[in-house]
C-alpha cells in the first residue's frame, strides 16, 4: 500500500500513490467522464439517495484534526449558503453522510445542469495535473434549490475498480448560493431604464440624507470591505447606509505612509460591478486606491456619510433591532436598524497593536506606531529603528533609507518572505492574471477548495515559490535574517487567514535588508528602553532618536466592544481565523448576535463574501432565510 505522506501538511492531498494509482490513462476525455459521472451524481441527488452519492466519493474516515495516518486522502464537501445557509466544510465521507442525510431534502434540489463550455459563468470540464503526482477533473456545475440559483464544481481523481481499471472518484465538491429567486441583483437588463431630465441629483441627495426613514441596513466603515457590501444591498434593494468618520472616501489608504503600495495584484483585487481599467498598474499605490474607492461610491451609488462617528450600538433583545447612535458635525442622529455590519477590518480608530517595554516613558526620543508614521521626511538625521520585520517595517525602512535616514530593522520571530514578482504569481497563475477567467469564475474556483485541503496544496506551492525566490532567501539566510514558511509551513495564503500576519510579500525590500541598506538586529532579545535607545537582554544597546512599532493591529473585536451596548458584546464570538473545518470565525456568517455581522479582509476576499453576506440579509428581510446547519458531524 501507499506510504505514508512526507509531511502532515500534505495528509489530505488526492496523490496517485494513496490512490494506488502507478499511471494514468493515456488521452484522457474530461467532458465524458465528467458527464458520466454528473449524470449518476444528479439522478442520486434528485432521487435523495445518500448512500448513492457518497458511493460516488473516494471511501474515507481521515479526520484533520487527529490524523492517525497520512496514507489515505480525504474528500471534501464544502457549502456556502446553499444546503446549510451557513460555511461548512465536512471532510471525510461519514461527515458528509451525516450533512446529507440532515439537509439534502429540504433543500429540494431541482435542475442540475453540468457546464460544458467556458463562458462567464464557469468552465468546461478539463484534466488539470498542478504536480506530477496530483491529478483531477475539474468541472462546474448549476443547480436550484427551494429558493436560490446555485452554482457548483466538483473534482474527480483517478481510483482502481476491482478489475484494477480506472474509474473517477468525486475527491472534493463544492456548492454555493449565487442568487435568490425572485430577487435577482438590478444589473444588465434589469437595470433603471427610465430617461431622466433633471430629477437625478435631487433623488439621490434624498435617498442618501434618510431625512425621513430608517435604512435596514447601517454599515460602520466605509473602506472597501463596507462600500463592496453597501453595492450589493442596493442591487437587491436593501436600504443601507455606510458611516465613515473620515472626511473623504478612501482616506483610510490615502492618510496613511507615502509609501504604501498594494502588495497584490490588479486581477486579484478587482471590485464588484467595476473592475479596473486595463491601464491600472499591477500594484496599486495607497493614494490611487484611495480615489477609486471614492468615486466607485459616487458611481455604484452608495448612500455614505463621511465626516460621521458611531457614538454607540445599543441591541433591543425582545425586538432584535438596534439603536445606532450617529455624530455629525450636523448634529446628532438616532436610527433604528435591523442589521449592523461591521467593516472596520482589524483595527478601527487606533486599535493598533504597541508592545510595552520597561524605561519607554523615559526614552527621550519618539515613539511611534507605523500607522501613525506619515513620511520618512518627517525624520531627516535621526537614527531610526523598526520593531517588527514583516509588510510595515520593509515598506518604512525602503523609504527611510530612501531618504538617507539611518534605519536598523529589529527582528523579534521569524518571518515568512514571498516575492511578488515571482512567487505571488505563481500563487495566482491560471485564476487571477492576464490569462485568466473572468473574475467571478476565478472566485468560484478560489473557493471550492476547503482550506483544509488547501493546507496540502498551499505546502506544495510554498515548495515551488521558495525555488523561484531561491537567491532572495539564500541571501537573507547569509544576513542572518530569520525565515520561516509560514502556518504549517504553507506560505502566505494560510498565515493571513489564520493570523492575518507574520509574512512579508517582497516588493524590494528584502535586497535593502540583504545589502545592509537596512539594518538587522535579531541576535538578542530586546530588554528595555533606556534614555537614548534600546537595550537587549544580551547587554548590547541600540541607539535611536525614533522608534516604530511595525507589530500589527489591534483585536478586530475591540471596536465592536467600544461600540455595542455590554450585553450583547457577551455574545460576539471570535472574529477571525480558522474554526476546526477550515472556515472563518465570525465573518460573513454573522459573529454570534442574530443581524450583526462582520467582513473584513483585502479586496479580494471582501469581493466574494460581500456577496455572501448580502444574500444572507435579503433572504432575512424576505423572510426567506432558512434554519442553518449548525450540527457538529
Amino acid at each position: 500500500m501507499a506510504s505514508a505522506s512526507p509531511h502532515p501538511s500534505e495528509a489530505s492531498l488526492p496523490t496517485l500513490n494513496k490512490l494506488g494509482v502507478s499511471s494514468l490513462p493515456e488521452n484522457i476525455d474530461a467532458l465524458k467522464i465528467a458527464s458520466e459521472w454528473f449524470a449518476l451524481f444528479a439522478e442520486k441527488i434528485t432521487s435523495g439517495d445518500v448512500d448513492g452519492i457518497t458511493s460516488l466519493l473516494i471511501q474515507s474516515s481521515f479526520d484533520s484534526a487527529l490524523p492517525e495516518t497520512y496514507d489515505q486522502p480525504s474528500v471534501y464537501w464544502r457549502d456556502l449558503l446553499a444546503l446549510t445557509w451557513d460555511f461548512r466544510s465536512f471532510e471525510g465521507t461519514a461527515r458528509i453522510q451525516k450533512f446529507l442525510t440532515d439537509r439534502l431534502q429540504s433543500a429540494k434540489i431541482s435542475k442540475l445542469t453540468l457546464k460544458t463550455t467556458n463562458d462567464g459563468e464557469g468552465l468546461a470540464p478539463a484534466f488539470a495535473q498542478p504536480f506530477p503526482d496530483l491529478a483531477w477533473i475539474m468541472a462546474f456545475f448549476t443547480f436550484e434549490t427551494d429558493v436560490g440559483l446555485c452554482s457548483g464544481v466538483f473534482r474527480l481523481v483517478p481510483t482502481l475498480d476491482k478489475q484494477q481499471q480506472v474509474q473517477w472518484k468525486g475527491h472534493s465538491i463544492f456548492t454555493n448560493l449565487e442568487e435568490l429567486k425572485n430577487f435577482p441583483e438590478k444589473v444588465g437588463n434589469l437595470r433603471n431604464q427610465n430617461s431622466d431630465h433633471g430629477k437625478w441629483e435631487n433623488l439621490r441627495e434624498k435617498e442618501r440624507s434618510f431625512e425621513d426613514s430608517d435604512p435596514a441596513v447601517l454599515v460602520v466603515g466605509g473602506g472597501q470591505s463596507g462600500l463592496e457590501v453597501a453595492a450589493r444591498l442596493k442591487l437587491v434593494d436593501v436600504p443601507t447606509l455606510v458611516i465613515e468618520r473620515n472626511e473623504r472616501i478612501g482616506d483610510n489608504w490615502r492618510n496613511r505612509y507615502e509609501a504604501l503600495c498594494l502588495h497584490d495584484p490588479v486581477w486579484y483585487d478587482h471590485m464588484p460591478y467595476i473592475p479596473f481599467p486595463p491601464n491600472w498598474p499591477t500594484f496599486s499605490p495607497a493614494k490611487k486606491l484611495a480615489n477609486w474607492l471614492e468615486f466607485y461610491a459616487e458611481a455604484m451609488e452608495v448612500n455614505v456619510w463621511t465626516s460621521a462617528n458611531v457614538e454607540h450600538i445599543k441591541r433591543d433583545k425582545s425586538t432584535g433591532l438596534f439603536t445606532v447612535t450617529v455624530q455629525r458635525k450636523e448634529g446628532q442622529r438616532v436610527f433604528t436598524v435591523r442589521h449592523v455590519i461591521f467593516a472596520t477590518g482589524f483595527a478601527s480608530g487606533g486599535s493598533w497593536y504597541t508592545p510595552t517595554y520597561p524605561g519607554m516613558d523615559k526614552f527621550k526620543g519618539q515613539v511611534l506606531h507605523s500607522a501613525q508614521h506619515k513620511s520618512a521626511k518627517d525624520h531627516l538625521g535621526k537614527k531610526v529603528v523598526l520593531i517588527g520585520s514583516c509588510t510595515s517595517a520593509h515598506d518604512l525602512g525602503v523609504e527611510y533609507y530612501d531618504h538617507g535616514v539611518d534605519v536598523t530593522m529589529y527582528q523579534r520571530g521569524s518571518t515568512y518572505v514571498m516575492s511578488v514578482q515571482k512567487g505571488i504569481r505563481i500563487l495566482v497563475a491560471g485564476l487571477f492574471d492576464e490569462t485568466g477567467p473572468p473574475t467571478v469564475v476565478a472566485d468560484r474556483v478560489a473557493a471550492s477548495f476547503s482550506n483544509l485541503l488547501n493546507i496540502g496544496v498551499y505546502y506544495r506551492v510554498t515548495s515551488v515559490v521558495e525555488e523561484v525566490d531561491k537567491e532572495t532567501l539564500d541571501g537573507l539566510r547569509r544576513v542572518g535574517f530569520r525565515l520561516n514558511r509560514g502556518y504549517k509551513d504553507s506560505g502566505v495564503l494560510m498565515s493571513a487567514f489564520t493570523t492575518a500576519g507574520g509574512y512579508y510579500l517582497d516588493v524590494g525590500g528584502s535586497q535593502y535588508v540583504i545589502d545592509g541598506k537596512i539594518k538587522l538586529k535579531n541576535d538578542s532579545k530586546l530588554e528595555s528602553f533606556t534614555e537614548t535607545g534600546l537595550k537587549f537582554d544580551d547587554g548590547s544597546e541600540l541607539p535611536a532618536d525614533v522608534v516604530v512599532f511595525c507589530t500589527g493591529l489591534g483585536k478586530a473585536r475591540d471596536v465592536v466592544e467600544n461600540l455595542v451596548d455590554p450585553e450583547t458584546f457577551k455574545d460576539v464570538g471570535e472574529i477571525w481565523g480558522l474554526d476546526d473545518e477550515g472556515e472563518f470565525n465570525g465573518v460573513w456568517g454573522g459573529v454570534g448576535v442574530p443581524n450583526l455581522w462582520f467582513l473584513m479582509g483585502n479586496l479580494a476576499i471582501c469581493r466574494f463574501y460581500s456577496k455572501r453576506v448580502s444574500l444572507q440579509i435579503k433572504a432575512i428581510e424576505e423572510g426567506i432565510f432558512g434554519e442553518k446547519y449548525k450540527a457538529k458531524v
